[in-house]
């Protein structure tokens, strides 16, 4: 649904989102116009209130990121960092942050780091564990002397061409199933032995950590949706049989959120027939098995949108596409720009509230009803309440659905 304000540069695909203290914030992304993606600018951050439904722009200095696309942002105690990406068609393997606790916002670039930085990329994910960004997948390139020392089950080749990022020359052009660590308090790049069955290597994947566990899902071309938990402690990847369940259909550009000690959701993706999805799906871990989620968004189908875990065990979706489609002729695929891109906030209920939550529900909707007894409500308790009842009799039907 709507937001109070219409800021025109709200709508958006391909962002970073993270909620803290029940705030959504927002960075980055693009979208199109007149049939090209433009990248949205890095100097400026949306929070959004997600007891009340209002969104704040808040301005952003330092030395801020170029505008990116493909880029994976990760947010570590209130610190976003920014790492790869393209900007005007270059790849980049730089990394940004700042820190959202303190105002205001100042962007710095991260300089000075151990270890080797990997090599430029896009469409990659990131697992954010013990303060460590560990970074997994992705599409970029390497040089020649990089792809001698890349085994081939690490890496499918797609294409040839020279390139010169900085002061590199780079040749060969593909798909990756690395796993890179940055340590954030020492600064350090390092690069663990992996063991076990590797997942083929991909982009436009989900991926979430639960526990010591890091999950990844879809990204490859499939008919079903596949799954691999990689251990974080020691490093060994383990392929998910789900052969006694049924499986959601295989996608790409799907979100993949924790929502309990045991279970994982998705939601939306881009199909294997190009056409945007808009069903949900919960793996039990323990039971390693899917079933479907019955919810009230079936008409509201995204790619390349945000899923964070909200208060009440609450899965907020942001922004996407709902009409993306990529057209297959004989010759090759080709995506079809999408010029609508969502500014909703779709809030996906995964576990009974608590009777707290839903009288605080009852009484926003009924506000009326309650004008003497509410005066008796501690002063945070009545704000909160103040604040879902002006969300749910805005003019729009409804602020956060």
């Amino acid at each position: 649904m709507d937001c109070v304000e219409r800021p025109g540069r709200l709508e958006r695909s391909g962002h970073a989102a993270f909620i803290d203290n029940n705030t959504l914030f927002v960075w980055g992304g693009y979208q199109v116009v007149a049939g090209d993606d433009v990248t949205l600018p890095s100097d400026e951050i949306w929070l959004c209130d997600l007891d009340s439904g209002t969104w704040e722009r808040r301005d952003m200095a330092g030395d801020k990121p170029p505008d990116l696309s493909g880029f994976c942002g990760a947010n570590v105690d209130g610190t976003l960092y920014v790492f790869a990406g393209c900007h005007n068609n270059q790849y980049t393997n730089e990394m940004y942050s700042v820190d959202l606790t303190k105002q205001p916002f100042s962007w710095r670039r991260v300089t000075d780091t151990k270890g080797t930085t990997p090599s430029p990329r896009n469409s990659h994910s990131c697992w954010v564990h013990r303060d460590r960004l560990i970074y997994f997948g992705g599409y970029g390139c390497k040089t020649m002397g990089e792809m001698q020392n890349t085994p081939a089950t690490n890496f499918i080749l797609e294409d040839m061409s020279w390139a010169v990022i900085g002061n590199t020359l780079f040749r060969c052009w593909g798909w990756n199933n690395e796993v890179n660590v940055f340590d954030t308090h020492a600064a350090t790049w390092s690069a663990p032995e992996i063991r076990g069955p590797l997942p083929t290597p991909r982009g436009c994947h989900a991926s979430a950590v639960l526990g010591n566990k890091g999950y990844i899902a879809g990204g490859v071309e499939a008919k079903e949706l596949d799954m691999f938990c990689l251990d974080l402690d020691t490093w060994t990847w383990t392929q998910i049989d789900v052969s006694r369940s049924r499986s959601p259909p295989g996608r790409s550009m799907l979100t993949m959120t924790c929502v309990s000690d045991e279970a994982l959701f998705i939601y939306g993706g881009l199909g294997m027939d190009g056409n945007t999805l808009g069903d949900a799906w919960r793996f039990d871990t323990r039971e390693r098995s899917w079933s479907p989620v019955r919810h009230p968004h079936k008409d509201k189908p995204r790619v390349c949108h945000t899923a964070c875990l909200g208060s009440d065990g609450d899965v907020v979706v942001f922004g996407g596409s709902g009409d993306m489609r990529i057209l297959q002729d004989t010759v090759a695929f080709m995506r079809a720009p999408s010029p609508h891109h969502c500014r909703d906030v779709l809030v996906f209920q995964t576990q009974p509230y608590s009777l707290c939550r839903l009288c605080e529900d009852f009484i926003g909707k009924h506000v009326t009803l309650f004008d003497e007894q509410l005066d008796w409500l501690p002063a945070r308790m009545r704000g909160k309440i103040d604040k879902r009842a002006a969300a749910l009799s805005a003019t729009a039907p409804g602020l956060i659905t």
